[in-house]
Order: C-alpha cells, then structure tokens, then sequence
C-alpha cells in the first residue's frame, strides 16, 4: 500500500478545511449550530452529532486531526474501498458523539441532584446555569464543581478526533506491528501497545482533574469503542461492503 491519498480522505479533509476556512474569511461564528452542544442547552440540534465532526477550534486542531485521518484512514481506506470506509469513519463519529453526551449527562446529573437535595428548584439550578454565577448558601459542593457544571452545560464539542480515534484504533487491528510515535515522546512503539497506551490516557483524563486543556476525552474513547468493536468484527468475519 501507497501514502497517496484516497478519494473518501481528500474529500473529508476538503470538506474540514472548508468549514475550517469560511467561517473566518466570512466572519461568521457557526458554532452554536454546528458544535455538539448537551442536549439540554437551547442551542441543541440533533445534526450536530453529524456536523460538530467537521468543525474544528484551532489550525492545530484540525492539522493533527486531518494528519491522522490521512496516515492512519488511507491503508484502510486502500483495503476496504471508499464505501466502506465512509460508514465506518461516520459511525465511529456518531459512536463519539453519544458517548460523550451520555458521560456528560452522567457528570452533569450527578451535580443536578445534589443541588436538588441541598433544596435548590428547578428554576434555581438553571438561573445558575444562564447567570454563570450563584449565591446561595445552601449550595455545599466546591466552586470547581460547579465551574464544571455549568461548562458541561455550555461548552460544545468539536472536531473529528472521535472519528479519527476510531480509524487509529482500526489501524492498531489490522496493522498491529506498525511502529507509531508522538511528536512529544518521539521513540517508535508498535502500534498493538501505542494505541492502548493512548485510550487509557484519555479514559484516566476523562475521569479525573488531571486534564490538560478542553479536550473532550470520552469522544476519544467512544470513537475508540465503536471503531474497535466494528473493525474486529469486520477482520474476524471478513465483512463484504462494495
């Protein structure tokens, strides 16, 4: 197999570039349409599971994620053919989505029902959730967890990461021996250890205060799960998909 680029992965990272590009050159903000926001925030649609993967916050952002839909989706893409690919890649996307809406509901209920039991209303909770701010004395959690809360509320996801975790964790299946390294640990490691190596980080991340910047890492993982779960059962059934 070849580096060149294959039609389905040009036309994904023409599509990224643009909706990248345009909204900059037109200065106009999409992201409350298009980002993936919690379902309970007005801004909410159901496409956004579908559009918050071509959206992207910085040139970094998309340049690592366009870079690794390239090096990790073209041997896949070469050896499943386009459709294939493209119903792969969108399902490890939306498996991202969800998974990332149901972890957040989790976190987010969890907060909503200790306000509840502390005697806040419903009202309460979301005059807190629109103001960004809060008084009241009978709340007896950390100003940290309720920072958390309210982002959880309001800070949408973007990108393609989840889609691509999929694709990496599929490479890690079919090309297990293949050495990958990161550009801050640059030492070569075959792909059947990297990978794991990888999602575990995200999980620990995701589940703890350790993380470093708004990355969303529960898309990562589900990305991971679905694109592992559909890619072992295609090697081990040869699924034909023309």
């Amino acid at each position: 197999m070849n580096n060149k680029i294959t039609g389905a992965i040009k036309h994904l990272i023409i599509i990224n570039v643009i909706i990248f590009v345009a909204p900059q050159l037109l200065k106009l903000d999409f992201t409350n349409v298009l980002a993936l926001h919690f379902p309970e925030n007005k801004h909410f649609g159901i496409w956004q599971y579908v559009t918050h993967m071509f959206m992207h916050g910085s040139f970094s952002h998309i340049l690592f994620n366009m870079y690794g839909l390239w090096a990790f989706g073209t041997p896949l893409e070469q050896m499943w053919g386009k459709n294939k690919f493209i119903f792969f890649y969108f399902s490890a996307g939306l498996g991202a989505g969800l998974i990332y809406t149901l972890a957040n509901y989790y976190q987010f209920n969890g907060i909503y029902d200790q306000l509840i039991n502390f005697g806040l209303s419903a009202s309460d909770i979301q005059n807190i959730l629109n103001a960004g701010s809060y008084n009241d004395p009978r709340i007896a959690i950390s100003n940290e967890e309720m920072i958390k809360f309210y982002n959880l509320y309001h800070t949408p996801a973007v990108g393609a990461s989840g889609a691509v975790y999929g694709v990496l964790v599929a490479f890690g299946i079919y090309f297990k021996d293949a050495k990958l390294a990161l550009i801050f640990f640059p030492v070569p490691i075959a792909a059947k250890y990297f990978i794991p190596v990888m999602i575990l980080g995200d999980l620990f991340f995701g589940m703890t205060k350790y993380s470093i910047g708004n990355i969303a890492h529960f898309a990562h993982v589900g990305g991971a799960l679905i694109g592992f779960i559909i890619a072992w059962y295609w090697k081990k059934n040869q699924f034909k998909f023309s």
